[in-house]
């Protein structure tokens, strides 16, 4: 795959858009940019013009998720290497040139043409204390591990990695280029389907955390390497020990 760049969308409700807004620009230092979309529903979050790696969208039905968007050189190519991997193709944006897909454990994802973007975010925060929202993980339960861990590698074309630390957990080595990197966690529940959440690395994620929730999150549960938070809206999201800027 001629994969250029990846955006995350957090899908919130229409009464939630302006307080998801406030939080994830405080967060990552961004300020919304122009909205797209025929009613002005994905807004993207920018720390400079047109380089935006996180969007938030306007759901109509009410409900809350987290998608990919992959910004490839051909998307009809694209789409149909995709769906000959196990994807879904599940709507077109003509507006928009967007086709929705969604993969074999059901996590929907777009594939877009590359527009130009090349400026990953940079850290924020104080020194010594400062963090970057630069990986996505993918929930992936029990029984769809195997095949949804192939299916990104083989989709992506990147190298395929164990942790050494926690062998529920494998990554997909991205190039320095893009600016989140995959996460694959393999769930310890029977979920039906794969889900996807926000994951910032942190110099100190304790003063991180704290930070965040002066902001409205919420704390709900702190491991070893990371600290699992909620959003003021309910999404979920992690701050890891993970160096910033670190591939």
């Amino acid at each position: 795959m001629s994969l250029r760049w990846i955006s995350v969308f957090l899908d919130v409700p229409p009464n939630l858009l302006d307080v998801a807004t406030t939080f994830w620009t405080e967060v990552t230092g961004t300020r919304p940019g122009p909205p797209v979309g025929s009613n002005g529903e994905f807004v993207p979050l920018e720390q400079q013009p047109e380089q935006a790696s996180l969007w938030l969208q306007r759901t109509q039905d009410g409900s809350m998720s987290c998608h990919l968007d992959l910004y490839v050189e051909d998307v009809a190519a694209e789409v149909r290497r995709a769906t000959g991997l196990g994807a879904r193709q599940t709507g077109v944006l003509e507006e928009l040139e967007v086709v929705v897909l969604a993969s074999p454990g059901g996590l929907p994802f777009c594939l877009v043409e590359h527009r130009g973007q090349s400026a990953r975010m940079v850290p924020v925060g104080p020194e010594g204390a400062s963090s970057l929202l630069d990986q996505v993980c993918l929930d992936i339960p029990p029984s769809r591990y195997d095949a949804e861990c192939g299916f990104w590698a083989d989709l992506t074309g990147w190298p395929l990695t164990g942790s050494d630390a926690h062998e529920e957990f494998r990554r997909l080595t991205r190039p320095p280029e893009v600016p989140f990197a995959f996460l694959l966690q393999r769930l310890d529940d029977h979920a039906d389907q794969v889900t996807a959440h926000l994951d910032q690395s942190c110099e100190d994620r304790d003063a991180a955390s704290a930070r965040h929730t002066l902001l409205g999150a919420t704390v709900v549960r702190r491991t070893e390497r990371w600290t699992v938070m909620r959003d003021p809206v309910g999404l979920t999201y992690c701050n890891t020990a993970k160096r910033p800027g670190a591939v």
